[in-house]
């Protein structure tokens, strides 16, 4: 009996590999040009991190994170998300020493036990941010025009971005307390696990997916009208950036995110094509965090991608851009080598191509009728043909594929760089 893959868990094949490729090198050149240098994080980490990062009451500590016990009986997870590693990184290798400003990305895979549905699988990649150091508002405003490049970059200029304040520490707990006594009088509307929350962080029920939650904190108090004047102040300058800058955004007062650590500017980028879970991408400021997971006072903001619902916003927006992108598997030389007297030159002329950054296709072994009808199905333009008289007479033929003609070429195996291309008709 076959093995298939673990519920939740897919393999990324041909043309969906190919597209997810290139959003993820759009987006790092957007964050590399605006600074920002790679981190590779590990995917496994100490439980704890995520606990005290993330917070012990939202649903990915609660419900999501993949967590088993080592051999030496250390608890350790599948990382649910990038921001609590890179934050440890920089605490453990004391970056901040090296740099009072630091600007890092990262991009790989995540765990989450989620319910598989469209667009949000179990295991999932993200490409994101962190930018630490600066806790003016307009960093705030830079990393969202960032945002705003990077969908412009993978092409979905339409994607929403949704902004929000929530506040910090000065100004949050009397909203906290305000939320709590207002839920406590509507309990009947809300589910068991947001009730439970009301004593732990009432802020939790405005992030809850179930709709009779959502219908009934529909009315509750606006964190906005509870803000601090240094907190409102600090959000209003963010917007008057965005808005000078023409970057378009909608304040959401209800968006309060899944994740303990924000504080002041929050944000979510939402797109159409992906039914009731529309975002894609989300993030915010996390002034506190540093400090919380052992490091120094240092503010931090930063976001994230999903790498696999930009996939499926890009082709809402743009039918066909999974096609397209696997458009580049096509070789653009089928190399066919007819009888053991070509093999030899074949193989080197084969490898020198690929030196020059050629797609190259090399086969044999089998019927010329049979070679043709494979570089066919691959979309090969070109078809080149080197038999044993041939390679003789140092000659090779070329067939377009596209114009179905051929055409006895000079192939002369010492030609080097442009000239071997040129001599192919294959597009520098």
């Amino acid at each position: 009996m076959a093995i298939s893959a673990v519920k939740g868990f897919r393999d990324g094949l041909g043309p969906a590999a190919c597209l997810s490729r290139e959003i993820e090198e759009a987006a790092a050149g957007v964050l590399e040009s605006y600074g920002f240098s790679e981190i590779r994080l590990p995917i496994l980490e100490r439980t704890e991190l995520f606990a005290r990062a993330i917070g012990e009451t939202t649903d990915i500590v609660e419900k999501e994170m993949y967590t088993f016990e080592d051999r030496d009986g250390s608890l350790i997870t599948l990382r649910p998300e990038g921001t609590a590693s890179v934050v440890r990184a920089l605490v453990e290798h004391h970056l901040d020493q090296k740099d009072s400003i630091l600007r890092l990305y990262y991009a790989g895979p995540m765990f989450r036990h989620e319910r598989p549905q469209k667009g949000r699988h179990r295991q999932f990649y993200q490409i994101g941010c962190e930018l630490f150091g600066r806790e003016d508002a307009l960093a705030d405003a830079e990393v969202l025009v960032c945002v705003r490049d990077i969908l412009d970059a993978v092409g979905i200029p339409d994607a929403r971005i949704l902004v929000n304040s929530l506040g910090d520490e000065n100004c949050r707990p009397a909203y906290r307390e305000a939320l709590r006594a207002w839920a406590e009088r509507r309990q009947e509307g809300l589910c068991r696990n947001c009730i439970g929350r009301l004593g732990r962080n009432p802020l939790r029920i405005l992030d809850c997916k179930v709709e009779s939650c959502r219908e009934t904190t529909a009315e509750a108090p606006v964190l906005r009208d509870h803000l601090c004047d240094p907190c409102g102040e600090h959000f209003a300058k963010v917007l008057a950036f965005l808005d000078g800058l023409g970057v378009a955004y909608t304040v959401d007062p209800r968006l309060v995110r899944g994740l303990d650590y924000y504080v002041r500017t929050t944000f979510e980028v939402t797109a159409e094509g992906l039914g009731a879970q529309a975002a894609v991408g989300a993030g915010g400021r996390y002034d506190g965090l540093v400090a919380q997971l052992g490091g120094p006072r240092m503010s931090g903001i930063g976001f994230a991608f999903g790498v696999d619902r930009l996939a499926l916003a890009l082709e809402a927006a743009r039918p066909g851009a999974e096609e397209r992108a696997g458009a580049a598997l096509a070789p653009a030389i089928f190399l066919v080598s007819l009888g053991t007297e070509a093999e030899a030159d074949a193989l080197a002329l084969a490898r020198r191509l690929r030196a020059l950054g050629v797609r190259v296709e090399l086969d044999g072994g089998r019927s010329l009728k049979s070679l043709m009808r494979r570089a066919d199905k691959l979309g090969a333009s070109r078809v080149l043909i080197l038999g044993e008289e041939e390679v003789a007479a140092r000659r090779g033929t070329l067939r377009d594929m596209v114009g179905k003609k051929d055409e006895k070429l000079a192939v002369d195996f010492d030609l080097q760089g442009p000239a071997l291309l040129d001599a192919l008709g294959v597009e520098r």
